[in-house]
């Protein structure tokens, strides 16, 4: 399976193999045109990234999204310390650091698409957070676009 969000146009698909099981309207962070790049910038992360964790949190179920990953670390000018950090947990599909300058703790949640409002956050109706979430496990994959 495979999560794609296309920024431009608000939306979410969930694929498996070449069948969609999930198209749906998103909400992105309050400064939404371009890639994450350091906490509180408002911005919604570009990139390859999977499911680093399940939760339920304030928004519902919640799933976590690994950024940053080594390609948002490097682009950043991190230390080699973690960057290594970042490739190990990727490796076991964990969750990457996210107390650093780069921002973290970024999910797929509800909350409503109905406008863009989250702090980097992609947001999603909550019977749409809900069904995502029953369907994906850790380590799914995704891919978010411009």
């Amino acid at each position: 399976m495979r999560i794609t969000v296309e920024k431009k146009k608000r939306l979410l698909t969930l694929t498996d193999g070449g069948r969609t099981l999930l198209s749906c309207a998103v909400a992105l962070g309050t400064a939404p045109e371009g890639p994450k790049e350091a906490a509180g910038d408002g911005k919604t992360p570009e990139g390859e990234y999977y499911v680093c964790l399940k939760k339920m949190g304030k928004y519902g179920p919640s799933l976590g999204v690994s950024y940053p990953n080594e390609t948002d670390a490097r682009r950043a000018g991190a230390e080699e310390t973690l960057l290594a950090c970042i490739r190990e947990r990727a490796e076991r599909k964990e969750r990457p650091p996210w107390g650093t300058a780069l921002g973290g703790e970024i999910y797929i949640h509800g909350g409503g698409a109905d406008r863009d409002w989250t702090a980097g956050c992609i947001a999603l109706s909550d019977e749409n957070a809900k069904t995502l979430y029953d369907l994906i496990s850790i380590g799914t994959e995704i891919r978010i676009v411009p």
